[in-house]
């Protein structure tokens, strides 16, 4: 959900607005979820979450994401919140969806084009039953081997007294003027 690893990131070259463009000139195609009961290892803590998060929609060129997985994490009204700038004119934008349009506009580039997103650091903050995880992380093509993004994931998760869910996640890219706090940067 992230970067939630949108078209966006995937393809920063090419700059946030010129896929957003192309994704309201032509129909995504529909990706088919199964439903998987979610692994208990994946759902026993706020951290367990988000690191089989980044798992699910990281891979190689031409592997499949494991979609299934990855909507066991989420609660069945969860959604992404994309955020960013025009590159152009500064402005902020955003793009809201849920984990179904995530992969129906973003699934079949991460699997052609290889795509790996993984954790540089993280601080949680937990209050009873929820927990926010702001998750530091590095987005990587599996074609070049090359970073095309760093930015933070801000996941909002409650526990249910049986499972952690995730019930949003937000994120914004590393960029300048809008770097990765200290904190949230890989000690050394």
């Amino acid at each position: 959900m992230k970067s939630r690893r949108t078209v966006a990131v995937v393809l920063c070259t090419a700059g946030m607005l010129a896929v957003l463009s192309l994704a309201a000139q032509t129909k995504p195609a529909h990706v088919h979820i199964p439903v998987v009961p979610a692994r208990a290892e994946d759902v026993r803590s706020p951290e367990a979450l988000v690191l089989a998060d980044y798992e699910c929609i990281s891979g190689g060129v031409g592997v499949a994401r494991q979609w299934g997985r990855d909507l066991a994490l989420y609660d069945p009204h969860a959604y992404f919140v994309d955020m960013g700038t025009d590159p152009k004119t500064g402005a902020v934008v955003k793009q809201v969806m849920t984990p179904q349009e995530y992969a129906d506009g973003g699934g079949a580039r991460l699997v052609s084009g290889g795509f790996s997103e993984r954790e540089l650091a993280h601080v949680t903050h937990r209050f009873g039953n929820v927990a926010t995880v702001l998750s530091s992380y590095e987005s990587k093509s599996a074609a070049s081997g090359k970073m095309v993004a760093r930015g933070v994931n801000i996941y909002q998760t409650y526990f249910d007294g049986k499972r952690w869910w995730i019930a949003s996640v937000v994120w914004d890219e590393e960029r300048p003027g809008n770097p990765i706090p200290p904190e949230l940067l890989p000690k050394r």
